[in-house]
């Protein structure tokens, strides 16, 4: 074939014989003229001529609009230039019409393409596809009078033998053969009827289906006509499979997951003219609900309106273009995300890529003491978010930064953020972003990350952002938003989502709708807070430290110097690590329970008692911290990173101490209980009520069970002591 890829594939879809006359019309009147436009009115009377001569000839026709006229032989000047309309307008991609000066050509792009060969090519082009349409319109099969025997005697048949009924064959073998017969049907989709499987359906079904995406009405995305169990209705539907879902995820996950997919697909692609809700009304029963979270789209057709064939078949035809625009991004994602799954299987264990990690810092001249990146890798994939807390000067921001480049997100490629906080912020708006004062959505520095780490040739990159100086405004006022989101984790699919951050409807304009709508936290975003206490800065509420982990840097060896022979190495590049390393294996404790029952049940012992403890101040921990406790406790069992009492020692100073401050005297019997705990053994706490000083010897430390949280209480009973209050946040 020799046409311009512009004119192959003008006449793909039809809904009349319109297209194919306009195209032979202009042809016909260039025949003989060197000029790229022709008068109009020559080409509205070929265009009539045509329709004139096939009716003339008893050959089959387009009737012409039944409110017009029953003949064309009696449609007017102004009734052609009201049907001529239409086909100029779905051609206006090659075409120009000129209504000043009525005339009509193809445009200049097209016009420059034509010569002999071509304009005959594209003739008999037209010619072939006009037979197409005619011989598919002789076609004895009626879409309107199958649908409509279907609502008309199933509700009779249910009550007479399943087998062999001649009502069955009509929904497995009639229809379908029928709609494979229409010009858009290709050999690549698959049509099925179903009245059930030995005994009548309450909703009998047909289904077109891409089989590139689905073979299956138990999962993926199709076309489907779903009839009412009453028999009023019938739905004509883009929709999804729900019982696979079902299967996988139970049925309040797989609903989600559907929910989720209708609001993708709707602005995927475009939907217009076709009903957009959830309110498809087939059954009273428990399957009317899977067809209201599935369905991304339809038409109803009561049964006594029921359409005539030529609008039952053009919407139809809207609905396969619908679909074929779904199914053509689909497998263009597909493919682009297909080489992801290579990268998602790590060949490094997870304790090797550490080691990489560690190198790669230490290479570009830092070092951080020992289990840091083991301890702070952990508390990612527990949650990620995680606070880094510490005297000014430290390497908590460096750290970060390092942490990200081991990764390969770097500045330069968007996937490391580093957002400066300041005292002056009061609300959300600051990282999401506000409507300005003429509407327009102003997206914040977070926002815009999202929508990159949302895309999804990026979801398996994993995206850093520091929020540094995290406490310079109150984090409860402008990041109470996302403190919320991250309590929404939930599976869909494959991914961990949220609840949206930024609803679409709250946007004015379409642009911003369609890039900023409906935002969440993905599941490869991952954000660090970065801390110094002192008096210029806001302390943190149990909201906060609920949901992160605290990571100190106080604790400083300024005797440390690079080792020269690690750094004058060339430093490797960073090789990109897939996000499955770093993201969350679990949201329940449910989830591991079975495999890890002893170690959870191990430590909850340990939090039941820390937390008869904690009651007493009322500081003590719920659920949210005992099943993070338990994550990363397993996380780490499961890579062998840490000894169990060195990573329980780092939740009791990350999870437990930040929690306590206070100036009474239960909160010193407090610390002094904890300290036992810390130690390993008893201690006299009614004499040390009075006075600690002995818990200050150095030596105190010596075989403690758990030695960072016995030196970071050892701290806070003595600032308790000398200053009269006491907290975790004291430097």
């Amino acid at each position: 074939m020799t046409l311009p890829i512009e004119l192959s594939n003008i006449f793909k879809n039809k809904q009349k014989s319109y297209k194919m006359i306009l195209i032979k019309a202009i042809l016909d009147v260039m025949k003989g003229s060197d000029n790229r436009e022709v008068p109009f009115t020559q080409v509205k009377e070929q265009f009539l001529k045509i329709l004139r001569d096939r009716e003339a000839g008893q050959l089959k026709v387009d009737s012409p609009p039944a409110k017009m006229a029953s003949s064309w032989r009696e449609i007017t000047s102004v009734q052609l230039q009201h049907i001529i309309n239409t086909p100029i307008e779905v051609l206006s991609a090659v075409l120009e019409y000129n209504k000043e000066q009525q005339t009509i050509g193809f445009n200049s792009n097209i016009y420059n393409q034509l010569n002999d060969e071509v304009i005959d090519e594209l003739y008999s082009y037209a010619e072939q596809e006009l037979e197409n349409y005619y011989n598919q319109m002789d076609s004895s099969f009626s879409l309107h009078d199958a649908l409509h025997s279907v609502m008309s005697s199933y509700l009779d048949a249910k009550k007479e033998s399943f087998g062999g009924h001649p009502l069955g064959n009509l929904l497995r073998q009639v229809i379908p053969n029928g709609l494979k017969e229409l010009s858009f049907i290709g050999d690549n989709l698959k049509v099925q009827g179903s009245v059930g499987q030995g005994n009548w359906a309450n909703i009998p079904w047909i289904a077109i289906m891409d089989k590139r995406i689905t073979g299956t009405t138990q999962h993926g995305e199709y076309i489907v006509y779903l009839f009412a169990e009453d028999m009023s209705s019938v739905y004509l539907t883009l929709a999804q499979g729900v019982t696979v879902p079902k299967n996988d995820m139970g049925k309040v996950q797989a609903y989600q997951y559907l929910r989720n997919k209708v609001t993708d697909i709707r602005k995927l692609i475009s939907l217009d003219g076709m009903v957009q809700d959830d309110q498809i009304n087939l059954t009273s029963g428990g399957l009317g609900q899977d067809y209201q979270v599935s369905t991304v789209a339809y038409y109803r057709y009561e049964a006594d309106q029921l359409p005539d064939d030529e609008q039952l078949i053009a919407d139809l035809n809207k609905v396969f273009e619908y679909y074929n625009q779904y199914v053509d991004i689909t497998l263009h994602m597909a493919e682009v995300i297909k080489p992801k799954e290579v990268e998602d299987m790590d060949p490094m264990t997870t304790k090797e890529r550490l080691d990489t990690i560690k190198q790669f810092i230490n290479r570009n001249g830092f070092h951080y003491p020992d289990y840091l990146i083991e301890n702070f890798y952990l508390s990612l994939k527990t949650k990620p978010f995680v606070i880094l807390a510490g005297v000014s000067g430290t390497g908590k921001t460096k750290l970060v930064k390092l942490f990200a480049e081991a990764f390969g997100a770097t500045n330069e490629n968007g996937q490391f953020n580093l957002i400066p906080v300041r005292p002056d912020w009061s609300d959300p708006s600051d990282l999401l972003g506000y409507k300005d004062l003429s509407g327009n959505f102003r997206p914040g520095q977070l926002t815009e990350v999202l929508v990159d780490a949302m895309k999804p040739i990026n979801r398996d990159k994993p995206y850093f952002i520091c929020l540094d100086e995290m406490n310079l405004a109150r984090v409860e006022h402008y990041f109470s938003d996302l403190l919320s989101i991250l309590e929404t984790q939930e599976w869909q699919g494959d991914r961990i989502v949220t609840s949206t951050l930024i609803h679409a409807k709250s946007l004015s304009s379409e642009d911003d709708q369609m890039i900023y709508g409906n935002i969440y936290l993905p599941d490869n975003v991952y954000i660090i807070g970065t801390v110094n206490m002192d008096e210029t800065t806001h302390p943190f509420s149990k909201k906060v430290l609920d949901r992160a982990n605290t990571l100190e840097f106080n604790y400083i060896n300024l005797g440390q110097y690079p080792d020269m022979e690690l750094v004058s190495k060339s430093i490797d590049s960073a090789q990109p690590t897939p996000n499955s390393f770093l993201r969350s294996d679990y949201l329940q404790l449910i989830d591991v329970y079975k495999e890890n029952s002893e170690l959870v049940k191990r430590n909850t012992e340990l939090l039941v008692k820390i937390n008869g403890i904690l009651e007493n101040i009322h500081s003590h921990v719920g659920f949210r911290i005992r099943d993070a406790v338990c994550f990363y406790m397993i996380y780490n069992e499961r890579s062998d990173l840490l000894s169990e009492d060195i990573a329980f020692d780092m939740q009791l100073l990350q999870k437990i101490l930040p929690r306590i401050q206070g100036s009474s005297m239960s909160v010193k019997r407090a610390l002094l209980c904890l300290m036992e705990i810390a130690l390993g053994t008893s201690l006299k706490i009614s004499e040390l009520a009075d006075d600690a000083s002995n818990l200050y010897k150095p030596s105190i430390l010596e075989g403690a069970k758990y030695p960072q949280t016995a030196r970071k209480l050892v701290f806070m009973i003595r600032r308790l002591e000398e200053d009269g209050f006491t907290s975790f946040w004291l430097s």
